[in-house]
């Protein structure tokens, strides 16, 4: 393990429970993606270490809450203080455990960075309303109270941001929280609630279990003293999560998959396009969400498009994501190159041709890694399985369309709704257009990520509750009535 971060890790495989590194009997490896070589290993937990550190949160909860906002809120910029100083160090560890370049593991510190401060911004927000009085000598206030235990589950493609994205309003807003990090990337997890220790953060408040999401995930789910659910992960388990809340009746926030199309009109700025594209799919190996998950081009530009689009992909570099000059690393794991492996092979049975595939690394320490080709593939028929599942890879698909209503038809037949791009220099066509898609969120001659006083949310399948901005936060609150008489 480098140096670089080991000091933000326990030193035997243990879970982060009340303040206090618990060690496990059962522990699990965590390999490097880029070598398939072992990191190091972490704890497995089970339905009994949910169940303390749940009761040991619901403990924490009672004093928390207690403490004014901008108290709370001070914690987080304590926090915040504590990642810029282990920037480095964090980006190193996202590299090792999940992929990416160097360059977008930095990109991620500071994503995380903006989400603490922008919750610690709440510090000093109204928490609820007067009510106009029906009567002489009557007062009346709605206010807001934190919900209690919060369950977080976290995914792989970004570990370190997507922690802090559920965790910083979770805790402002007076809760404590239970986070079950992916079993793939669970180290940044761990990483983060050593920094939360060193910022202050009473004990009890973070608490983090490691494990698996069958077991560890559904243990936190169906526990009574967790009071919301948010997780960010794939559809069949957001659903199975809604399943089990329904049991006891609590709130989910669940952002699931995502199957993007990337709209480029005949007016467009078709090399800004061409090149937002392209980065819009190769970002993290394309495993983003929102990602650019096939392309719909109008046939008077097409042509132009591809040159343009091929032009952009002669700077993509495969490598070593510890290199400076690399812009695509590997797949996290096996399971997943194998999938977007077994897409690649069918598209081709199907008549894709492909007009643009990169070279993989030829480094002997990098053989053992999780690796797949980016690539560009054109003339796709009508019901290509690669246009309607979620790649989530480096695989760009292509198509012509002719109008308007034919691309909108294209781009909303598709179980998901999460994001959606669209380029033109037409306003007229960019709000008609907009108001079309049935997606939570249109970038217009812009490609994310989404901003923290935004509201991500997916509609459809793409899952419900949602992540920042004002809609973000009241997710984890709710809210009490008090009437009074003072005659």
């Amino acid at each position: 393990m480098t140096h670089l971060f080991k000091h933000l890790l326990p030193e035997q495989p243990s879970h982060f429970i009340d303040g206090q590194w618990v060690s496990a009997s059962e522990s699990d490896e965590v390999l490097n993606p880029s070598t398939g070589k072992v990191i190091t290993r972490v704890a497995t937990g089970d339905k009994t270490t949910i169940d303390q550190a749940v009761r040991q949160a619901a403990i924490a909860q009672q004093c928390w809450a207690k403490k004014p906002q901008p108290e709370r809120a001070a914690f987080l910029e304590a926090w915040i203080e504590q990642v810029k100083e282990h920037a480095e160090a964090l980006a190193h560890l996202l590299v090792t455990e999940q992929g990416k370049p160097l360059s977008e593991a930095r990109g991620e510190v500071d994503m995380a960075l903006t989400m603490l401060r922008y919750s610690a911004s709440f510090a000093w927000r109204n928490q609820g309303e007067v009510l106009a009085a029906s009567a002489p000598g009557q007062h009346s206030v709605t206010r807001e109270v934190p919900l209690g235990v919060v369950g977080a589950i976290t995914p792989w493609n970004f570990p370190l941001a997507l922690f802090i994205r559920k965790t910083a309003p979770a805790i402002v807003a007076g809760n404590t929280i239970v986070v079950k990090p992916s079993e793939v990337t669970p180290l940044s997890a761990l990483a983060l609630a050593t920094l939360s220790q060193k910022a202050g953060i009473p004990a009890g408040v973070i608490n983090v279990v490691c494990g698996t999401g069958r077991v560890v995930g559904d243990a936190l789910v169906k526990h009574p003293d967790t009071a919301l659910i948010t997780m960010t992960g794939s559809t069949g388990a957001g659903k199975q999560i809604m399943k089990n809340a329904a049991e006891k009746v609590i709130p989910v926030s669940l952002e699931l998959g995502g199957k993007a199309p990337f709209i480029v009109m005949d007016d467009a700025d078709i090399e800004r396009a061409a090149t937002d594209a392209l980065n819009a799919r190769m970002s993290n190996c394309g495993q983003v969400c929102i990602c650019n998950e096939r392309t719909y081009v109008q046939r008077g530009v097409y042509d132009a498009f591809i040159q343009a689009l091929q032009k952009a992909a002669a700077g993509v570099v495969v490598g070593d994501p510890m290199a400076e000059t690399t812009t695509v690393g590997p797949k996290v794991s096996v399971p997943e190159k194998e999938h977007v492996e077994q897409l690649m092979q069918e598209t081709l049975q199907e008549g894709g041709k492909v007009i643009w595939q990169a070279e993989l690394p030829r480094d002997p320490e990098l053989q053992g890694g999780n690796w797949v080709a980016p690539a560009i593939v054109t003339d796709l028929p009508e019901n290509a399985r690669i246009l309607r599942e979620e790649v989530f890879g480096p695989i760009l698909p292509v198509v012509v369309f002719d109008t308007p209503e034919e691309v909108i038809e294209k781009a909303n037949d598709s179980e998901y709704g999460l994001s959606s791009y669209l380029y033109t220099r037409d306003l007229s066509v960019a709000l008609t257009l907009s108001d079309a898609l049935e997606y939570g969120e249109v970038y217009i001659n812009r490609h994310g990520p989404e901003e923290i006083n935004g509201f991500h949310a997916g509609w459809k399948l793409s899952g419900l509750g949602g992540d920042d901005g004002e809609h973000g936060y009241q997710l984890y609150v709710k809210r009490k009535t008090v009437y009074i008489d003072y005659h």
